[in-house]
């Protein structure tokens, strides 16, 4: 394989990733329509990488493994720091820097060879596992399987010695300086398990393509010549251990995100709601209560509703859920169905626990949902106004999918993101004392294990809690 093919390859790999983006024609938006800032991004996409591991001369003259009786392994080290850009959650970017030494030789020791080398390349990063991962797996993801394909540049020293021949010390058989003429290629792959949200544990072989005779130190001319007179090129294989750091302010990285973990909860919400049986007199408002028994035959459409066809009315405030931004605490349908401050300051006046409802939070994730930041800025209004010397306990919860060591942790980072949102809105933080219960106390008790129930009973789980504590002096 000459360097243009090497080049050739590397381009398709890069342009084959088109298909995953779509061209966005701007007159789709609606007047509304807010461009995508960073301000926007849940995720974090830069990243530090480093590796050591061995490289094995396999494709040359003088190899790293004799094939022949005395089957000796001559070992060198190869080091390794890239810096990574993720693209999507299936394509990154890395600008590779890797410096090492080859050792080889040629029968048994007859004649001994090493290079040390120091090459520069740009990587492309193909996740394997995020692209064909099943819209009904809902396993944590920590396994990724990796592709990589990259081209470079690559300098180089190889020195050679032959006691036999007459050549009793190392002698310099190349000196390749960094540059176009020092073209180089790479494929390989790579098993990742994530660590942490900060650490990756990495595995990687590569196969390294030179595009050179002279990089085993046989020469371009010289007494070992004779031993590549078609002039193939020296290849050697590197296998890597490394740890990837995810650089940001965010706790996922966009590596890891899951792709099809939103579009599964749309698709088993969607299966929740079909009706199990053929209606005889129809369902005219859609709502999965056929009509002869639907006590509310115009229930708007995406409203849930009770066995008699009732859109629910949880908080009783009637505000249906449908349109109500705080679901479970009552409010007049002038506030969108939450609680107006001076509702909040009479029962934050009462010596009763204070459970304010509808923070919810995404699957396996700490993000505040735009949904639930309407319910935030009243406790915030309500704190601040009429709190006064009172604090709360913030509980996390998750939902019953996971270790308990895993739902520990995400509940105690659902706690902090709510602390930090009401210290962004005022409240003073030393009010706020937070604790995670993990899913030691399901809202849905039966939902465990998770896949007992539907998607929005997990949800439902999947909250914080404020409770009021004693009066401080």
């Amino acid at each position: 394989m000459n360097k243009r093919c090497i080049l050739f390859v590397f381009m398709l790999f890069c342009l084959g990733f088109k298909g995953f983006s779509q061209t966005v024609n701007s007159e789709n938006f609606t007047a509304d329509y807010v461009p995508f800032n960073n301000t926007d991004r849940q995720f974090n996409d830069w990243s530090v990488s480093i590796y050591a591991g061995l490289p094995w001369l396999q494709s040359s003259d003088f190899t790293s493994i004799d094939n022949g009786a005395s089957g000796k392994w001559r070992t060198g080290y190869d080091f390794q720091l890239s810096i990574n850009k993720q693209i999507s959650h299936a394509f990154a970017l890395s600008l590779l820097g890797q410096y090492g030494k080859t050792n080889q030789g040629y029968g048994d020791d007859d004649i001994k060879a090493y290079t040390d080398y120091l090459g520069i390349s740009l990587l492309g990063d193909l996740n394997l596992s995020s692209i064909f991962r099943r819209v009904d797996n809902r396993s944590h993801y920590r396994w990724a399987l990796h592709l990589y394909a990259g081209v470079g540049t690559i300098q180089y020293k190889a020195y050679t010695k032959d006691i036999a021949g007459g050549w009793p010390d190392y002698v310099q058989m190349a000196d390749v300086k960094l540059g176009v003429g020092s073209f180089f290629g790479q494929v390989g792959g790579g098993l990742a398990y994530k660590l942490n949200n900060r650490f990756d544990l990495l595995l990687k072989a590569m196969y390294v393509i030179t595009g050179d005779n002279a990089f085993d130190g046989s020469g371009e001319t010289g007494p070992w010549a004779h031993l590549h007179p078609g002039g193939d090129s020296d290849n050697f294989i590197t296998t890597s251990l490394g740890l990837n750091y995810k650089i940001g302010k965010h706790s996922e990285f966009l590596g890891w995100v899951d792709p099809l973990r939103d579009i599964y909860t749309k698709l088993q919400t969607l299966e929740d709601k079909q009706v199990s049986e053929v209606c005889v007199f129809g369902d005219k408002d859609d709502d999965g209560v056929c009509d002869d028994w639907d006590r509310e035959l115009n229930t708007p459409k995406g409203a849930r509703v009770d066995g008699s066809g009732v859109a629910l009315d949880v908080d009783m405030d009637g505000v249906i859920d449908l349109y109500d931004k705080c679901p479970t605490f009552p409010g007049p349908a002038s506030n969108d169905g939450c609680p107006l401050p001076e509702q909040l300051a009479k029962t934050l006046n009462d010596d009763i626990i204070v459970k304010l409802g509808g923070i919810n939070f995404n699957f396996d994730s700490d993000r505040i949902s735009l949904d639930s930041q309407p319910v935030l800025d009243q406790v915030a209004d309500a704190i601040i106004q009429y709190g006064g010397g009172r604090s709360f306990l913030v509980e996390g919860h998750t939902d019953a999918v996971g270790t308990h060591e895993y739902n520990m942790n995400l509940s105690k980072r659902r706690v902090a993101s709510v602390i930090k949102y009401l210290a962004s809105k005022g409240v003073s933080p030393s009010q706020l004392t937070g604790r995670g219960m993990g899913a030691t106390d399901l809202k849905n008790p039966e939902c465990n294990p998770a896949s007992k129930c539907p998607e929005w009973k997990n949800k439902e789980n999947r909250r914080v809690v404020f409770k009021l504590l004693e009066e401080t002096n």
